[in-house]
């Protein structure tokens, strides 16, 4: 680990609205102005949203292909006492979005980093689906093919929380296709365009829920709020059911002893 300087400068973790301006804090524009550079997912959507703070600086891409690779550089940047700020499209970076490697990156070289705390797709619309939440599982996006889809799915069946997870527009037919066949008597909340101007939630079971955007294909992002697995009884579970339990609490990094018990 790098030894911190008093010339080191600092990075910047910047959470940023998911669809609405007035959700955007004072601290954001402080971030933003304080930095040497600002590192984004797309400078297109970051340039938009500092034309409206009236601030300009130096914008570098770092996206999802790029950042990993990016990322020793920019740190050698703030040890040699530049601040940098890092902000994705939407929403807190490194959930389902870049930023992890550099995060990684700059607390392994003793970098100061300070996240600014802004909106969450997530846990808005964990909230927003009524579902309980005491506990919950975000996985993000699932696999683009069908089977690897049902796989992960039925991994996640045994779940003793609510289910979290993101989709596109043009994949959330089949995604919802695929949920449905895994849980079709689960409860289901299907978000669209949180906080946005057509912000949709509708609560359904997952057997009707693939039916809702068969005739049309929706637009707006998705996020997706399945109910847990029902509650355990006394009653001994199959065979099969707790070799899934073993291999999710293995999946978790527990030791084969461990998930045995």
């Amino acid at each position: 680990m790098t030894q911190n300087s008093a010339h080191t400068g600092k990075l910047y973790v910047v959470g940023t609205p998911i669809g609405n301006l007035g959700d955007l804090s004072p601290r954001v524009g402080e971030a933003f102005a304080a930095a040497d550079v600002i590192c984004c997912e797309d400078t297109r959507v970051t340039s938009k949203l500092l034309m409206h703070l009236g601030i300009s600086k130096p914008l570098v891409r770092c996206d999802e292909n790029v950042i990993a690779n990016r990322a020793a550089g920019l740190v050698d940047r703030l040890l040699a006492g530049e601040t940098l700020a890092f902000a994705s499209d939407a929403g807190m970076p490194s959930v389902s979005d870049p930023g992890q490697a550099l995060v990684e990156a700059a607390r392994e070289a003793d970098v100061p980093v300070e996240v600014i705390p802004g909106p969450s797709a997530c846990v808005t619309a964990l909230v927003s689906s009524g579902i309980p939440c005491e506990h919950f599982f975000f996985e993000g996006f699932l696999g683009r093919k069908h089977g690897d889809r049902v796989r992960r799915l039925q991994r996640l069946a045994v779940v003793p929380g609510a289910l979290i997870f993101y989709e596109s527009p043009h994949r959330i037919v089949a995604t919802l296709e695929a949920v449905a066949e895994v849980f079709p008597q689960r409860e289901v909340a299907v978000c669209r365009e949180l906080t946005k101007l057509h912000e949709e939630v509708v609560r359904t079971t997952l057997g009707e829920a693939a039916k809702l955007y068969e005739a049309e294909p929706p637009r707006g992002e998705f996020v997706l709020v399945i109910e847990g697995a029902p509650e355990q009884t006394e009653e001994r579970p199959t065979a099969e059911a707790a070799l899934e339990r073993v291999k999710y609490y293995r999946s978790e990094g527990r030791t084969l002893k461990e998930a045995a018990k």
